[in-house]
């Protein structure tokens, strides 16, 4: 078996705001398999200054699943415990490869039956004007769902758009999430808790930044709004450890990006340890290309959890690779009509 990686950096086609800053572009890694006229691919969504493998010997180790490819699935998702998104990369990779189509990678009804899966529409931070237009394009595209990130301009300004949302519409018409990537002070996270639960939101992703566990301990047990761990889970390997912050800190839900937290069997340690302690969980995209995102929508199609995920970010690049997702009506569908760019791929190849 012959392994390959070819790097891409997939362009925004309009700058994405965060609490972290606003981002232009996304790295990304594929990693390719080949075997006589067979071949597989598999996304290492790497995530610069947030994903636990961003380190230098990044490359170096992409040199070594080149050299030990041979080895196996097994062996290699063994030792690469501190890269997760390789681990994501390995495992889809494997999967397409073991494949009769290498993009289909599980039997379900999102891909077989045009069943879709249920998704926010995410707005992006940026002024007021840019955010008030993206709300408005989500709510006529038909979303039932929207997340707004929330943390990078005025607090005031925030909580008016989302009022301007709650006025037209109530809770069980639009659920609404709001995202602070970590924006929030401890001293006045719950303060501004308190004022976005009047709003009757669904929950707040990751309130104040990770690490701080006393003070997310405490602001789990007061809040008057549901909290979601985000970041928290990020870097954490050993199943006791992820097992020690959710007994700590008690979260309401946690939130779930493959990339992010070792691929689909880091995420399913932590389903598995949420479900055992009565704590919710979604699974959402780590800003792939539609190869990532179409492997952690395929495998989220297999675990039945009806709740809107976090798998609407394919149509934020200018240069994604064409495939058959399509996003309507609020969810995510599998159109076996569309046809992937296999042309892309092989380019990539040689």
């Amino acid at each position: 078996m012959k392994a390959i990686f070819k790097k891409r950096l997939l362009k925004f086609k309009s700058p994405s705001g965060t609490s972290r800053g606003i981002l232009k572009s996304k790295e990304t890694w594929y990693l390719i398999l080949q075997e006589n006229d067979k071949w597989g691919i598999g996304e290492c969504g790497i995530f610069r200054g947030l994903s636990f493998d961003d380190v230098p010997e990044f490359e170096d180790t992409c040199d070594w699943i080149i050299k030990n490819i041979d080895r196996g699935e097994a062996y290699l998702l063994e030792n690469l415990k501190s890269f997760p998104s390789l681990q994501f990369g390995v495992e889809q990779a494997f999967l397409s490869f073991r494949s009769s189509n290498p993009f289909e990678l599980f039997e379900t009804s999102f891909l077989n039956n045009y069943r879709g899966i249920p998704i926010n529409g995410l707005v992006w931070m940026g002024d007021a004007g840019f955010m008030k237009n993206q709300i408005q394009e989500k709510l006529e595209q038909g979303f039932s769902c929207i997340k707004m990130k929330i943390g990078a301009i005025d607090f005031e300004t925030e909580i008016r758009l989302l009022e301007s949302i709650r006025n037209q519409f109530s809770k069980d018409q639009i659920e609404l999430r709001v995202d602070a990537n970590g924006a929030f002070m401890p001293s006045e996270a719950l303060e501004k808790l308190e004022k976005l639960a009047t709003l009757e939101l669904h929950s707040i992703e990751q309130p104040i930044k990770y690490g701080q566990w006393n003070e997310m301990k405490t602001l789990c047990a007061q809040t008057p709004l549901p909290i979601a761990l985000d970041e928290e889970l990020i870097g954490l390997i050993d199943v006791t450890i992820k097992k020690e912050l959710l007994l700590t800190v008690k979260p309401q839900y946690i939130i779930l990006k493959p990339s992010l937290v070792g691929g689909f069997k880091g995420s399913m340690e932590w389903i598995k340890l949420a479900e055992e302690l009565n704590i919710g969980w979604w699974i959402t995209s780590a800003l792939e290309s539609n190869v990532g995102l179409n492997a952690i929508a395929q495998w989220t199609a297999t675990l039945n959890n009806d709740m809107p995920q976090g798998l609407g970010t394919g149509g934020l690049f200018t240069n994604n690779i064409d495939s058959p997702l399509e996003v309507k009506h609020g969810g995510l569908y599998y159109n076996r009509s569309k046809n992937w760019d296999i042309n892309m791929f092989k380019n990539l190849c040689t």
